[in-house]
């Protein structure tokens, strides 16, 4: 089965059992071309795995992924990981910086693995840093900044190739809530101006609020769907449907 035109990431029936246990049972969804899409739900509820499974990071047991009408789920490891690099952005939880560079040389590193000479990436990666408030990080290795920092070097990483589609799994969870709040403005109004489709897991339903559309996930099912205009009340009560 095709995917809708219309659609720029589509899912169809994932299932996927990590541990012995299924994370993900039949869960299908569509994103379409410069939407963003809360999934939200507790923790343990499935959000991280199906994340992973859009962005090619892992393939499900069962059903189908698919990018611009391409199936994903057929690739082979290498292609997965060319289709992560060079069309796709991701966001974790934590940092993860490389602690032998600078703030700028950390944001600039998808720029430099693809070609792009030093001065230009560097240019780009000052600018994102600007936008994100972390101007003051880009000479000081990920030791001397705080936590609040690296993870805004970290989201201006993966903003700086301006990606077709990018994944930010709980984008804000280490940081405290006043800074997550402005953060977040940044990046969901970075998207929109860059016409950035964006997948956002979130547990937060304020969070969620933010986006253009929720899909809720329970113990691995998809528990219903809610638009902005739901609020977040409605988010909350959407997770505990099924």
């Amino acid at each position: 089965m095709a995917p809708p035109d219309n659609d720029v990431l589509w899912a169809r029936s994932l299932h996927c059992f990590l541990g012995g246990s299924e994370a993900l049972s039949g869960v299908s969804l569509g994103v379409r071309e410069g939407e963003i899409l809360a999934v939200t739900g507790p923790r343990g509820s499935g959000k991280t795995t199906l994340l992973r499974c859009l962005s090619g990071r892992l393939v499900p047991q069962e059903g189908e992924v698919w990018f611009n009408s391409g199936p994903v789920h057929t690739l082979s490891p290498a292609q997965r990981e060319r289709l992560r690099r060079e069309r796709f952005g991701w966001i974790g939880p934590e940092p993860g910086l490389v602690p032998e560079l600078t703030g700028w040389e950390n944001t600039a590193l998808p720029l430099l693995l693809r070609g792009v000479p030093r001065r230009a990436a560097k240019t780009t990666a000052l600018e994102w840093l600007d936008r994100l408030d972390a101007g003051a990080c880009a000479r000081k290795r990920p030791r001397a900044l705080t936590q609040s920092q690296r993870q805004r070097i970290s989201i201006a990483r993966a903003l700086v190739t301006t990606p077709p589609v990018l994944f930010a799994d709980e984008p804000t969870a280490t940081l405290h809530r006043a800074d997550g709040a402005q953060v977040l403005r940044t990046l969901t109004a970075a998207a929109r101006s860059h016409g950035i489709t964006m997948v956002l897991a979130t547990h937060d339903a304020e969070v969620a609020a933010l986006a253009d559309r929720a899909v809720a996930l329970l113990d691995g099912r998809r528990a219903g769907a809610v638009s902005p205009a739901t609020g977040a009340e409605g988010v909350a009560a959407c997770s505990l449907s099924v």
